[in-house]
């Protein structure tokens, strides 16, 4: 490298590498280093190092100007202090280390090396010990980046939550199989921003992708030891750079730019980007990992350590470590990232992986943490789609229901409820708790029924063919024996598994496919649905797929019968619950009228032609009801910039295994027309003149009383 001009103070913010006015200043944060050096890099082979002491520090932020210096840079860090790992210390100026504020990645990880680890594998005391190996050769490099773009006037859709309609999918996998697209886009951030991409989610009717993982992360070493990949991501290295592996050139400027092109694109045809982060844990893993970034730039500050023994982390994730939010220099990393993905990359809203880890403090779980504070206050972030999925592997962890105002939450309790309903081993007053919005989870906190983000499947987990297809697990391609993953299934009645010749079986299947993803869409609050599922995908029986880059996960755009059947339902429900706003109400359906004079917001309905009682309810196992909602209750709670109005619309739910005879009400306005069913019967516009209805074991069916013109 050649000779730098005179080493400025520069200042301490903005942390991380900032061009301006000539020059790069550097600033990081370390409360406990004795000397922080900056190294900087000819080339991403490793070239010349060049090694400059930074000249202050200001209120625990080491800085330096360095004039000359231009985008494209690559750099590291090496922080000297004592290596103490009984006290909870393991600086080892040996190990280069990423800026925790680096906005791009100049060079990832180029292979697990013992070097990486600030003590000796072979040494008997572990992590005791003190490795001197220069772990430069192989450690990830940061880059300084120009994040000039043309925005053209973007701005987020918007969506209100009560219109909302999330699609979870991974970058890669949506795209990857998509033949049409040139061979270097597919899987790319360029692959989802396509116009078969776009034009196949605008089709779909979705508002929302849900976008797994695309902060920089690590493939863990036992993985790479049996050929496989951290496919979904969830081993972050990095909070403020995007992952280089998904986009469609290796020039981290110009990933720079398809990232943002991708969103512009997809705010173009009104989908918004919520992003799913983990700032629980980091890919350091626990004191047996390796130095990589914030163990060596200020261990004690970033992570959570054992109060009797700081040598170990408290982990309340399952990954060996958990970062803190106790301590500012923590909770400021996580505020930062936050901000300069909505302010800088356009984002919408973000999904917090294992989010009550972020709330823990000194005594535990805290809804009146310094975490939720800082968020709620925040005049940037207050404003995006919070989502939390509330729980964590420790003591108290899981806290469905219980976060504060502004959030909302994964609802575990309606995903689990609405299969054992349709397996038929729950009663049916569940169901309608969790068809009206899951006001008993949500109300208490003044929160209405977007506060639920309702779910049948998710990444984790069976999808939705195989949730109705196994019985148990085949994790075999993971290489753990099928000792991974939940195994939370259980028989649904559609067969045995490998019957795939019995067309009796494939039908019940696909029928209970359609029933669960039909409560979805018919139900108070926000559905999620995960990609594939409306194309019939399966994964073979993998309900733990996190390390299968290939066809286990990939998404087929070549559909079959059955997967173009499934995929005409599922828009034809997302078109239904859009064009009906009872659907999608501000408020959580009570059962009362709204005002005097109007009808109750919903009419719960006995097959025997008459509104069901608390004895109905309560009279064993009861698998078979109607769901009325009329039209005319939604017009002082329904709107949203311009008026709407919604017709009647009466769901028909027998999650019996015998057919029943059902009595329809008299509809109020307009007869009733079959709008849709997941049963035999084909739907049509006739109207319905008969009010006894055959509804078929485990099927449902949905009637549209169409409203008279004002």
């Amino acid at each position: 490298m050649n000779s730098l001009p005179a080493l400025g103070h520069g200042t301490p913010y903005p942390l991380g590498a900032t061009f301006k006015n000539g020059g790069v200043n550097f600033a990081l944060f370390s409360a406990h280093a004795q000397k922080v050096e900056l190294c900087l890099f000819d080339s991403a082979e490793g070239g010349q190092e060049t090694r400059i002491e930074l000249p202050e520090c200001t209120n625990q932020i080491w800085h330096g100007f360095v004039p000359g210096l231009a985008p494209g840079q690559l750099y590291g860090y090496r922080v000297h202090g004592p290596y103490e790992p009984e006290k909870g210390h393991r600086f080892n100026p040996h190990k280069l280390l990423l800026d925790p504020y680096a906005k791009a990645i100049g060079r990832p990880l180029k292979a697990w090396d013992p070097c990486l680890f600030g003590y000796d594998l072979e040494d008997d005391s572990q992590d005791l010990s003190f490795n001197e190996q220069d772990s430069a050769t192989h450690a990830p490099l940061g880059m300084v980046i120009d994040s000039t773009f043309d925005w053209e006037g973007d701005a987020s859709p918007e969506t209100p939550w009560h219109r909302t309609i999330i699609y979870e999918l991974h970058v890669k996998g949506f795209t990857q199989k998509l033949n049409s697209l040139p061979e270097h886009l597919r899987g790319t951030y360029a692959g989802l921003a396509s116009d078969e991409a776009m034009d196949y989610l605008r089709k779909l009717g979705v508002t929302a992708v849900e976008l797994l993982p695309i902060h920089h992360h690590l493939d863990d070493s036992f993985l790479q030891a049996r050929g496989l990949t951290n496919y979904w991501g969830y081993n972050t290295l990095s909070y403020f750079a995007f992952e280089p592996s998904y986009a469609s050139t290796q020039d981290p400027h110009a990933a720079m730019r398809e990232f943002k092109g991708m969103v512009k694109r997809l705010h173009e045809a009104g989908i918004e980007v919520i992003l799913d982060v983990v700032y629980n844990h980091t890919a350091e893993s626990s004191e047996r990992g390796p130095t990589l970034s914030f163990r060596g730039i200020d261990n004690a500050s970033y992570y959570r350590l054992s109060q009797e023994h700081p040598r170990y982390y408290e982990d309340f994730t399952g990954c060996g470590n958990t970062l803190t939010m106790e301590n500012p220099s923590g909770l400021r990393l996580l505020m930062d990232s936050l901000r300069y993905w909505v302010t800088e990359m356009h984002v919408d809203g973000f999904r917090f992986d294992l989010a009550s880890a972020l709330a823990r403090e000194l005594f535990g779980w805290n809804k009146l943490s310094s975490f939720f504070d800082a968020i709620g206050q925040d005049p940037v972030l207050s404003t995006v789609k919070l989502i939390a999925e509330p729980w964590d592997i420790g003591m108290g962890g899981y806290q469905v229901g219980n976060f504060p105002t502004g959030w909302a939450e994964w609802n575990g309790r309606y995903r689990d409820e609405v299969r054992r309903c349709w397996k038929g081993n729950d009663r049916a007053n569940e169901l309608s708790k969790r068809l009206s919005g899951s006001a008993d989870l949500y109300n208490h906190s003044g929160r209405g029924p977007h506060a639920s983000v309702n779910f049948i499947t998710a990444h984790d987990g069976f999808c939705l063919r195989d949730l109705v297809s196994y019985n148990d697990k085949h994790n075999e391609a993971n290489l753990e024996e099928s000792r991974d993953g939940a195994n939370d299934n259980e028989s649904w009645n559609c067969g045995h598994e490998g019957e795939t010749d019995d067309a009796n079986i494939q039908s019940l299947r696909l029928r209970q496919a359609k029933n669960l993803m039909a409560t979805l869409f018919l139900s108070q609050g926000v559905p999620m649905m995960l990609a594939g599922d409306e194309r019939w995908h399966t994964q073979q029986g993998n309900n733990n797929a996190y390390c299968q880059d290939n066809d286990i996960s990939w998404l087929s755009w070549e559909l079959d019968s059955t997967a173009e059947e499934m995929a005409t339902f599922t828009r034809e429900l997302i078109a239904l619950r859009q064009e009906q706003p009872v659907l999608s109400r501000k408020n959580f359906l009570t059962g009362q009228a709204l005002e005097e004079g109007q009808p109750k917001d919903v009419i719960w309905w006995n097959p025997e032609g008459r509104e069901m009682s608390d004895d109905d309810w309560d009279a064993g196992f009861t698998r078979c009801f109607g769901m009325w909602l009329p039209g005319r209750a939604l017009r002082e709670i329904g709107r949203d910039h311009q008026p709407r109005t919604s017709d009647s619309v009466f769901v028909l739910i027998n999650a019996h295994y015998e057919d029943v005879h059902f009595t329809m009400p008299a509809p109020d306005e307009g007869p009733w027309h079959l709008r849709l069913t997941t049963g035999p019967l084909k739907p049509d516009k006739r109207a319905r003149k008969a009010l006894r209805f055959p509804v078929s074991s485990r099927s449902l069916a949905v009637f549209i009383s169409k409203r008279a013109t004002d």
